[in-house]
């Protein structure tokens, strides 16, 4: 069986910010990230603006060096600063809208949990993708549902590229495969099992994530 192979989407964590560029370079230096997401949710409590400014523009930074895409977590105001992607849960404003604002050259994803509903919606709006999950029990998210294997397989009639997201590790990633059968899969999200390791572990880490998708 053919199966396209997905890209790998990488998503920060609340490293304090010097650990997290080093992560990050390390990461992108691989050439094995596609997408890469600005979550930093913590920072968003703890410091003012001018310190979230700050940090965006550092990582922004970094990955036009290494040529690639950025999407913010739900903040359209700072994707509109950096005119980079944007990244939207359900409660965090309109896809529409920020497509208008944003233009039809970036990335713009939708959270849409397990409900194809969702899905269909994110592609009448202008998603570039929308994003189901949870798809393995996840320490991010622990709360959230496992997202059915025939829900996921259901997008392939939508014709909107899926992004799948939760608990998504090396050691799992072909469950995912294999379950979804030729389902296409555009990308998979990745934060714990790449970003929670040391720095030096890093790229090591992010290179069998290659080879696991290039096997795919």
């Amino acid at each position: 069986m053919t199966h396209s192979t997905p890209k790998l989407y990488l998503l920060t964590n609340d490293d304090e910010i010097s650990t997290l560029i080093d992560k990050l370079e390390r990461a992108l230096d691989t050439g094995a990230v596609s997408l890469l997401q600005i979550r930093r949710k913590a920072t968003l409590k703890q410091y003012d603006l001018a310190t979230v400014y700050q940090e965006a523009e550092l990582l922004v930074s970094l990955a036009d060096k290494y040529d690639v895409d950025v999407v913010m977590n739900d903040d359209l105001e700072l994707a509109s600063h950096f005119c980079t992607g944007v990244h939207l849960g359900q409660r965090d404003g309109s896809v529409a809208v920020a497509r208008q604002l944003l233009g039809d050259e970036v990335v713009i994803g939708r959270t849409c949990h397990a409900d194809i509903a969702l899905f269909k919606q994110a592609k009448k709006e202008g998603a570039s993708y929308g994003a189901m999950g949870t798809a393995f029990a996840s320490l991010t998210k622990p709360r959230a549902g496992i997202v059915p294997m025939p829900t996921l397989q259901k997008t392939a009639k939508v014709d909107l590229p899926l992004c799948v997201i939760g608990g998504i590790a090396l050691d799992n990633v072909y469950q995912l495969r294999d379950g979804l059968g030729d389902t296409p899969l555009e990308y998979i999200a990745v934060t714990a099992d790449i970003m929670s390791h040391s720095s030096e572990t890093i790229a090591a880490k992010c290179r069998a994530w290659q080879l696991k998708l290039q096997n795919w």
